[in-house]
């Protein structure tokens, strides 16, 4: 292995325009690709404030069909309330509110936010850190007691940065008084972004308490992550005692329990044709367009071996006179393009780690937070091994065939 090493470094340094060439096509590929995983790492994996996605299950969408006619909404606080807050052997349950604009006025000017309202263990099943205060408990919220948690973007906007806590908002016409600040969400965080959090309790009518309909969704905590096929089980057990919403007799109640990449394949499938290979459809859809992504750089680089390789097959004649068995020539060649694309991957590591801080500055989406971390470093790494095998092999193989008598004139068949 260190004499493979040295001659694949050696190889790279000889036709330095091919090297340059295959490095810079490597390194804008993997780079593309860690870009994608940083997207889905933010996505669904856990992250601050969401830590504890590993244990937790949500229910994101509720949908009533019938024979002729069906619709699909998210879920509304009564059938969260009765279906999935009682749900047994849990450590938490959660129910908090869609993500809605709404306004703060200050002075007379109109300040926009994203207001979410929540109970008390919502903060339970969460892990902000607080720049100021605490959060609301589940006392404040059974009383409708008027309290909010800010951002600290909005404590700047609000505030121009002083201490927020034990001051007031005007907020829907009524006055809310702060009592804890939190870092700034990125809008990737589903569960956990908003800009201003009050108690559900808040809200003026009670109507929403008995709604199977509404603008609500739900979190589990699971003691652990074992649990989530019980849990499962029983919530698809609880589906045909829902009843109908908006006086209408449908024939079956569609939701599901799920992680996050679930309940985002289950957006993308549709509720209705949900089932238990949602998520593996999806994955694999991902993955293809993966490979689709790789298939025509590594084409290119396939075609760039081939022509690197053909200069050495007086080489591959002399190594196959003196016996050297194919599997040993295979394995030389893919082990050079393989040092080769880790060269690249590290160029394109640093391409990434530049692109990830210009995309959270650029992007439409607000507080973006894109980073490399060890999961999108990890995954990387695989890509650039996947990357240089998948590119290595049939140059490797197609050379290890050569007639060693043919291969010491310079041929190439």
């Amino acid at each position: 292995m260190k004499t493979h090493l040295k001659l694949a470094l050696k190889v790279l340094a000889r036709r330095k325009t091919f090297t340059a060439i295959s490095l810079f096509g490597i390194a804008m590929t993997l780079a593309v690709l860690m870009v994608a995983t940083a997207v889905l790492d933010d996505l669904f994996a856990p992250g601050a404030p969401e830590t504890r996605f590993d244990r937790t299950l949500v229910v994101y969408t509720l949908g009533q069909y019938g024979d002729q006619y069906g619709m699909t909404s998210t879920p509304g606080y009564g059938f969260l309330d009765r279906f999935v807050r009682t749900l047994p052997n849990i450590e938490k349950a959660s129910i908090f509110s869609t993500t809605q604009s709404t306004a703060i006025y200050r002075d007379g000017a109109r300040i926009d936010t994203m207001l979410k309202r929540a109970d008390g263990a919502y903060w339970q099943i969460l892990d902000f850190r607080f720049i100021e205060g605490a959060p609301f408990s589940a006392r404040d919220d059974e009383s409708g007691r008027q309290v909010a948690v800010i951002t600290d973007e909005m404590r700047a906007k609000l505030f121009d940065g002083a201490p927020a806590v034990g001051r007031t908002i005007d907020l829907d016409g009524r006055a809310f008084r702060v009592v804890g600040v939190v870092p700034r969400v990125p809008f990737t965080r589903f569960m956990a972004y908003s800009q201003v959090w009050v108690p559900i309790g808040t809200m003026k009518s009670s109507e929403y308490r008995t709604q199977m309909i509404g603008d609500f969704s739900g979190a589990v905590l699971a003691r652990d992550r074992a649990d989530f096929p019980a849990l499962k089980r029983e919530f698809e057990s609880r589906l045909p005692r829902v009843p109908s919403a908006e006086g209408r007799q449908f024939k079956t109640t569609r939701a599901g329990l799920d992680t996050p990449f679930e309940g985002f394949a289950r957006m993308v499938v549709g509720n209705r044709n949900a089932d238990s290979t949602a998520t593996t459809r999806v994955a694999t859809v991902l993955g293809v367009l993966a490979l689709a992504f790789m298939a025509l750089p590594a084409v290119n680089l396939i075609t760039l071996n081939l022509s690197r390789i053909l200069e050495r097959s007086s080489e591959i004649g002399v190594r196959r006179a003196f016996g050297a068995p194919r599997s040993a020539l295979v394995r030389q060649f893919v082990f050079e393009n393989v040092v080769m694309t880790a060269v690249g991957g590290v160029g394109g590591f640093v391409l990434a780690a530049a692109l990830l801080p210009m995309i959270n500055r650029l992007a439409p989406v607000p507080d973006m937070q894109l980073m490399m971390n060890l999961r999108v470093f990890g995954f990387g790494m695989l890509l650039a091994l996947f990357f240089g095998v998948l590119s290595g092999v049939y140059p490797a193989w197609r050379m290890s065939r050569l007639h060693p008598v043919n291969a010491l004139r310079g041929g190439t068949q």
